[in-house]
């Protein structure tokens, strides 16, 4: 099962990158689908085992409509951090007080922890730097505002980790 959703998520994202027609038309090259499949089928039998632990969670549509809604939740916060990261370089006494905090994590699943790390990286003004196996996640902040643990974990991943629950777990 895990061979086989590798092999299709493998060959959807190659036939994305091929795509060559317009609005209102489908333009797919014969050899970019042999290609495709070729490709698609080494990737599955040669990563299939490590790429998920639970595939049927790959067919579940509640998912990708979550998914659908943490865009642009996450788009906002970014856009907020981007703002938030300007104020600070260019205000005249430059208010920053950098540092690393460390903040728990309630999700279990390697992919949802993955995405929440991407997702606090993406955001400016902060970088994840290192995840323990415990739950716990040490994040650089470039204006720490908490150094308490459930305080910092509500301002920093509370907001991703909400969506990315439910898309995951």
């Amino acid at each position: 099962m895990r061979k086989l959703v590798m092999f299709i998520v493998s060959f959807i994202t190659w036939m994305l990158l091929v795509f060559r027609g317009k609005a209102g038309t489908c333009c797919f090259n014969l050899q970019d689908v042999i290609a495709g499949l070729f490709a698609a089928m080494l990737t599955a039998l040669i990563f299939g085992e490590t790429f998920t632990k639970n595939p049927h969670k790959f067919f579940d549509l509640r998912r990708y409509l979550w998914f659908l809604v943490y865009l642009p939740m996450f788009l906002y916060w970014c856009l907020l951090a981007n703002l938030d990261v300007v104020y600070r370089v260019f205000h005249p006494k430059m208010p920053i007080n950098p540092g690393i905090v460390k903040v728990k994590t309630t999700l279990k699943s390697k992919s949802g922890i993955t995405a929440l790390c991407n997702s606090i990286t993406l955001t400016p003004g902060t970088l994840c730097v290192d995840l323990t196996d415990d739950g716990y996640i040490y994040i650089h902040w470039i204006n720490v505002e908490s150094q308490n643990v459930e305080e910092a974990s509500r301002m920093i991943i509370q907001k991703f980790e909400k969506i990315l629950t439910r898309i995951f777990e």
